[in-house]
């Protein structure tokens, strides 16, 4: 596929993703990149999205090595293009939340997209809004599948403030683990913000992985939601994996079936008119004009996936070490002996003290 590449729409650590034009047929195209010797994880994202055929996921359209001008080799995975962004984008253009009617339209569709892939054996591991595009027609689709995998395979990956209880004590990861994270998201489209937002501080992961794996707790429930959406939230947030309802019979709850599908008010999108030819300029200048800058910010998610590989075994170490610590209902902070002193004083005054034992 002969294809020109376009102005960068988010940079990672270790990918770069880009618009592009194929000369063939005109169509505007999404392209992650990355240098071939480090472009593992995105060669095993192109392995599992190139499997994958349906309305409901993003579409896989090639994957080329490359020399770029300046001589560097890169791998190359090419991708449908959404216009429209994420659905994080979505609740922030919606000041902030979306109405339970966009969320019942938009959460069919994701698990529509997760019956699909999990009758492949295929689970996300990933899903949260920005995860989660608005294609052409403003239906949504699965994205990002850097965390993918096979069910049954070993490695744990994901980002803690979605995960369930048994991601987050590094056992399990599975179907299961997807619906749990469904529940996130549409407490994300409810709220603009994530579960355990008090906790999910991107400087601590630790802290929300060992509630999520070791509290006890499910995520709160939003007040604003109907009876149908929290009952809909419960059989997503049940903590033993196997108690959990699989994508099909959540197709079939109450709070989705028999509801119609609206219409979402697109907007202009990142691409504003449809390109003539490769050299039109309207096309490259539109979408370095029109792109925001945490639409950007999100689309860097792909990196920190990548990152979160790495860093995993030393967060299951952690919590390991504060579950031992401080067992399964938590630390005990025990006032009794005189091995106490004063770390740090409030501006009110008040004492703020530890242990040295």
């Amino acid at each position: 596929m002969e294809w020109t590449r376009g102005r960068i729409l988010g940079r990672g650590s270790t990918a770069t993703v880009c618009s592009a034009m194929c000369h063939n047929s005109n169509e505007i195209l999404a392209v992650k990149s990355s240098e071939l010797h480090r472009s593992e994880f995105l060669q095993r994202e192109a392995k599992i999205l190139s499997s994958l055929n349906s309305p409901y996921v993003i579409g896989f359209r090639g994957t080329e090595t490359k020399i770029e001008s300046n001589g560097v080799v890169t791998y190359n995975l090419l991708m449908e293009y959404a216009p429209y962004g994420t659905l994080t984008d979505a609740a922030k253009k919606n000041g902030g939340r979306l109405e339970e009617a966009m969320i019942v339209k938009y959460t069919r569709e994701i698990l529509r997209g997760l019956e699909y892939i999990h009758s492949k054996g295929i689970a996300h591991c990933d899903v949260k809004g920005s995860n989660v595009v608005v294609a052409e027609k403003g239906e949504a689709k699965l994205a990002d599948f850097g965390c993918a995998k096979r069910v049954g395979s070993e490695a744990v990956t994901g980002t803690p403030a979605f995960m369930a209880p048994e991601v987050a004590r590094g056992k399990k990861q599975g179907s299961e683990s997807d619906i749990w994270a469904v529940g996130c998201t549409v407490i994300e489209m409810a709220t603009g913000s994530p579960p355990w937002t008090e906790a999910s501080s991107r400087e601590d992961p630790v802290s929300v992985l060992y509630r999520v794996g070791y509290s006890g707790e499910t995520p709160e429930l939003p007040c604003l939601l109907t009876e149908e959406a929290k009952d809909f939230l419960k059989m997503c947030f049940k903590r033993e994996a196997k108690e959990r309802w699989t994508a099909t019979q959540l197709l079939n709850h109450p709070f989705l079936i028999g509801k119609p599908d609206i219409e979402p008010v697109l907007g202009s999108g990142l691409v504003s008119s449809s390109p003539t030819s490769v050299t039109d300029q309207t096309f490259w200048r539109s979408v370095e004009d029109e792109i925001v800058e945490e639409e950007a910010v999100d689309l860097q998610d792909e990196s920190r996936n990548l990152d979160r590989l790495n860093l995993w075994a030393c967060y299951l170490e952690t919590i390991g070490r504060l579950r031992c610590v401080g067992g399964l209902d938590g630390p005990r902070w025990d006032m009794e002996g005189g091995d106490w002193i004063t770390v740090r004083v409030s501006c009110e005054g008040t004492m703020i003290s530890g242990s040295l034992t």
